[in-house]
């Protein structure tokens, strides 16, 4: 036991100085725990195997998680939640800090009513579409989500997965706890932790960068591209309003060239017709947005370019594996003084450029004869396989950290419905959220959603392998009896207090085993220690349930505290530190709110 306790303290002490990686001290605190238990005697009736400790890795709740993080990628890929983004945003102003609060405040009164980890599902996508809209950091509000999402699942008996376990173990010894049995407690804490999420938190978190170091940051820049009228085009027939054509948004079309005329702007009651060459300037984002809706068209190469053998030459839309990148002409480049036509870039390397970014004025003429420049920035497309080649070219500088997917728009009403139908199976206990969430995942992928590579990819390893361990050392600190050794040192400690003093430590000490224990773990030890506790000093039992219901859920202090705390590991981009600086004063003072309400409200 004790020393399931030192590989645990030790654990804790490595992530919380950030010197190693996570999945490193994760490893070495599995490697000790089976070092351990396979080398060391063990004196228990049933020894813990290494069976028992890698169980872990196939918990429902760590799969769940990651099937999950499949589902967000999906929704993230298609632009699916762009325009509920814009409609909650417009609440919020113009101020960032009030669009958070109003979706703070959203998905708390939410979680009160549903299982808090969908809600938390639900909104994360939604949160990183506003902070990319509005230009903040996403990791302003993604730690807050879960922990509101954790506070608002207080209130109600559905509101967590911890309370349905409390009141289940609490029923099997008579007693019986309602749907709204602890709400207005539960109301007055989750108020005190919101006024400190919103005030206080931010200030112990730190400025958050406004944007992932490791991407290139978006301008507002315009290239010159063309889009090619076909027929059964979208905007064949398309006729312009007040000198703009409405259906390209955000993007200004420079001119028209039809036939040997060149029809330049304003634009009056102009109708775009088959054969029409349109001439267009837009950033990087609309150029893709417009890609991705079909309205920009996949440029064609010359037959004698054309090699079957290679997939980017067969593509003739976009598809989940096609990726946007950003590359500059080289000085001294042999593509100097070529035109993009006669460069056969795309022969060469299998990409094929979609537009042109030049410091100096640029014609109106058709893009494909623009003579190239050193230093000329060109918007290129093709399958990942042919961009990473172009990181050898000496010729063509390919900028890092420039390449993403196309949001491929015209799947995000399947992405949307599979998310629609996993959140609603799970919160009206169709099927375990395990299921749901599995099954949503293998839909995402097998409905095109999202390509394997990119399933792969949105798997967090630092959340598998810090869970998995996590888990490990739960199953030994059970087996071992540490945690039943707390327990009862907390009672033998107490003897003599008054029921108030009692009801308060136990707060605190199962506060503090449910950041390193699961909260279910914790909440099934603990719910017979505290009705045991209640017995014996003749004191009313259900504040001393209502204890653990609210104790259990503290789990503020660690990714693995509660899974939604997982859940915004890996897109807010946190360290196991932010989790101890911002969770540890809110659990405090949720401690010192329940000692000071509780005995007041039950009389205790």
């Amino acid at each position: 036991m004790w020393m399931t306790f030192a590989v645990i303290i030790c654990t804790i002490v490595a992530f919380a100085r950030e010197k190693w990686s996570i999945e490193g001290v994760s490893l070495a605190a599995l490697v000790a725990l089976l070092a351990l238990f396979s080398l060391v005697p063990q004196p228990f009736a049933e020894p813990v195997t290494a069976t028992d400790l890698l169980m872990g890795f196939a918990n429902p709740a760590l799969v769940t998680v990651l099937a999950l993080l499949v589902i967000g990628q999906a929704l993230y890929n298609t632009d699916a939640l762009e325009r509920p983004a814009e409609i909650l945003s417009k609440f919020g102003g113009s101020s960032a800090r009030r669009t958070i609060l109003v979706l703070l405040l959203t998905a708390g009164v939410t979680s009160a009513f549903l299982n808090n980890t969908p809600v938390v599902v639900m909104f994360i996508p939604i949160i990183v579409a506003i902070a990319t809209q509005r230009k903040f950091s996403a990791s302003a509000a993604l730690l807050p989500l879960s922990y509101v999402g954790i506070l608002g699942g207080m209130t109600t008996l559905i509101g967590s997965s911890t309370n349905l376990l409390v009141a289940g173990v609490a029923e099997r010894y008579g007693y019986t706890i309602g749907f709204f049995d602890f709400t207005v407690p539960g109301l007055v804490l989750a108020s005190i932790g919101l006024l400190f999420v919103v005030f206080v938190m931010p200030i112990l978190l730190g400025e958050r960068s406004s944007a992932d170091p490791t991407k290139r940051a978006a301008t507002g820049r315009q290239f010159l591209a063309q889009i090619h009228i076909a027929d059964d085009h979208p905007l064949e027939g398309v006729q312009s309003v007040a000198g703009l054509f409405p259906s390209l948004a955000n993007i200004t079309v420079r001119s028209i060239l039809r036939g040997g005329e060149t029809i330049l702007p304003p634009f009056e009651d102009t109708v775009l017709t088959t054969g029409d060459i349109v001439i267009v300037a837009a950033t990087r984002r609309a150029l893709t947005n417009a890609l991705s809706e079909g309205l920009a068209s996949l440029p064609q190469m010359a037959a004698e370019d054309h090699d079957p053998t290679r997939q980017s030459d067969t593509l003739s839309r976009v598809n989940e594996n096609f990726m946007v990148a950003e590359a500059v002409i080289a000085p001294g480049s042999r593509y100097t003084g070529r035109t993009i036509e006669s460069s056969r870039i795309r022969a060469t390397y299998g990409t094929m450029i979609l537009g042109l970014q030049r410091r100096s004025a640029m014609a109106r003429g058709l893009v494909r004869e623009i003579r190239l420049e050193p230093g000329d920035t060109v918007l290129i497309g093709g399958l990942q396989d042919d961009i990473e080649r172009l990181r050898a070219s000496r010729e063509l500088l390919l900028l890092e950290h420039s390449a993403g997917e196309v949001p491929l728009r015209a799947f995000a009403p399947r992405a949307i419905g599979i998310f629609a139908l996993v959140i609603a199976a799970a919160s009206l206990s169709i099927v375990p959220i395990v299921v749901a969430s599995v099954i949503g995942a293998y839909a995402v992928i097998a409905s095109g959603c999202l390509s394997i590579r990119q399933a792969a990819r949105s798997i967090d390893r630092q959340i598998y392998m810090m869970v998995g361990a996590s888990l490990a050392a739960a199953m030994a600190l059970e087996r071992t009896g540490g945690a039943a050794f707390i327990a009862t040192g907390v009672i033998d400690l107490l003897q003599g207090h008054s029921a108030a003093m009692i009801l308060s430590v136990l707060f605190i000490v199962t506060a503090i085993l449910t950041n390193v224990l699961s909260n279910n773990a914790t909440a099934v030890l603990f719910t017979p220690i505290a009705i045991g506790m209640a017995q014996r000093l003749n004191a009313p039992v259900e504040p001393f349930i209502v204890c653990i219901v609210f104790a259990a859920n503290c789990s503020f202090a660690t990714p693995v505290g509660y899974q939604t705390n997982l859940l915004v590991l890996g897109p807010g981009r946190y360290q196991f530190v932010d989790y101890l600086r911002s969770g540890i004063p809110l659990i405090l003072l949720l401690w010192i709110a329940f000692s000071l309400f509780a005995p007041f409200y039950y009389g205790v």
